[in-house]
């Protein structure tokens, strides 16, 4: 896309959202109030916005290569992710964290061939990519020998179930899931069909909303996050 395009489209975006209906001015009067966290990767196909046809204001979004989740790890360090996190659980108080992976991630590839990455000239994607290193282990363990197609959709979904258990690491995410003021969500986006699948907590299955699909479930490590049948 020509970067004036780029212009263009704000311009379009200006006069749907600040001239024909206002929505801004409501937004900037009564401030944001978003019930969901969207915790999504950055590749350019993978817009939660554009996905969900959500409306400004009804999603918080957190975008990072691969769509990780770190553990709870309060330190000294930066935390950009674990601090948009905090200030969606704490700040804006939602109710629900969607942890919204994809097919076709080049964050999961990187993943899925961490010696090439590795050798590779990225200074920060090698570091970033190793907190999936317990998923990497699973589908090896539990599936050797897949076709590399297969064993890249099968670490996608993989690495959600592990940002869903490192969700479960913070203290406060914790508690309002037992306490069942936060719900977690586990979803694939099959950009090859059109697809969206759900993580299923009590089958430990990924289904597409409203058509199961348990051939799926071979390809995952169930975990525990609570009550979130």
């Amino acid at each position: 896309m020509p970067f004036s395009n780029l212009v263009k489209g704000f311009h379009v975006f200006q006069h749907k959202y600040f001239h024909e209906n206002g929505i801004y001015q409501e937004l900037t009067s009564k401030g944001q109030h978003p019930e969901a966290l969207v915790i999504a990767c950055c590749d350019s196909r993978n817009d939660p916005a554009l996905l969900l046809q959500s409306k400004p204001g009804e999603i918080f979004v957190v975008r990072n290569v691969a769509a990780i989740v770190p553990p709870y790890q309060p330190d000294d360090h930066y935390h950009g992710t674990s601090a948009a996190i905090e200030f969606a659980i704490k700040g804006l108080k939602v109710k629900d964290i969607i942890v919204l992976g994809h097919a076709m991630c080049g964050g999961v590839q990187a993943l899925a061939e961490k010696e090439k990455t590795a050798a590779s000239h990225f200074e920060f994607l090698t570091q970033w990519i190793s907190i999936g290193e317990k998923a990497r282990e699973q589908v090896d363990q539990k599936h050797p020998g897949l076709p590399p197609d297969q064993r890249q959709r099968a670490l996608e979904k993989e690495v959600i179930v592990a940002s869903l258990n490192n969700l479960m690491t913070f203290p406060w995410i914790k508690e309002g899931v037992e306490q069942q003021r936060i719900t977690l969500h586990g979803w694939y986006f099959d950009m090859m069909n059109g697809k969206l699948l759900d993580y299923n907590f009590a089958s430990c299955v990924f289904e597409e909303f409203g058509n199961p699909a348990p051939e799926e479930a071979v390809l995952l490590h169930c975990h525990s996050h609570g009550d979130q049948s």
